[in-house]
């Protein structure tokens, strides 16, 4: 069995955790919650970028990602600046709903599962970058 690695570790969770040549996210949110929706969309979908590095992989091996708005009405606005992110040709799977976020100043938050680039099931040997 492969072992688990964790990213960034906190009390509580861990930013990300990478096993059997997948990498979970944890959900990310804004640093900066004064900013409007294209505003935290933005940093949301960098440190996405930045943990996926950290994990050894990036965006355009992504295989699921959930967003979730705090209001409906900024779905436009996060699109603008997801379909300005995602890879050209590659988008991942993708849900999105309206939720209530842990904090009120958060207007999205988003979740992703991606794929180590290379990786084999039958274990270390096989498990070259493509």
């Amino acid at each position: 069995m492969s072992n688990v690695i964790r990213i960034q570790p906190r009390s509580r969770y861990s930013e990300a955790s990478v096993h059997g040549g997948t990498v979970y996210l944890a959900g990310q949110v804004a640093d900066d919650a004064t900013q409007d929706i294209r505003g935290q969309t933005t940093q949301v979908l960098a440190a996405i970028d930045r943990l996926l590095a950290d994990a050894g992989t990036d965006k355009s091996r992504i295989l699921m990602a959930q967003i979730f708005l705090a209001e409906m009405a900024d779905f436009e606005g996060m699109n603008a600046v997801w379909d300005g992110w995602v890879t050209p040709g590659n988008p991942p799977s993708r849900a999105t709903v309206r939720a209530q976020l842990a904090r009120p100043e958060w207007k999205v938050e988003v979740v992703v599962t991606a794929a180590l680039p290379g990786w084999h099931p039958a274990g270390p040997a096989q498990n070259k970058t493509a």
